[in-house]
């Protein structure tokens, strides 16, 4: 799994840097998204980042990427709603 968490000052900015990753994975936290882990995604976002952003960035604003290994995934502790994600949804 990818962890890719970002701030950006400029609305638009970072409107467009979550619509991006959306076509990747999904949000966790407002500003931060769960990405399936592949090197050709995780490529393609520090190539977008690296191209496209990081000339742009301001005072405060960053991106961060955390790659999570699988051993690691049993280790992450989720309460309230993100206790659930990964539980499938059946709907009657």
């Amino acid at each position: 799994m990818i962890i890719v968490s970002y701030d950006f000052s400029d609305d638009k900015r970072r409107a467009k840097f979550a619509k991006f990753l959306e076509r990747f994975g999904s949000r966790i936290q407002y500003s931060v998204f769960r990405i399936k882990n592949s090197k050709r995604v995780l490529d393609t976002i520090v190539a977008e980042v690296d191209n496209e952003y990081k000339n742009q960035f301001e005072g405060t604003d960053s991106v961060v990427i955390f790659r999570v290994c699988e051993g690691c995934m049993n280790n992450i502790k989720r309460y309230g709603s993100a206790a659930y994600e990964d539980d499938d949804v059946v709907f009657l």
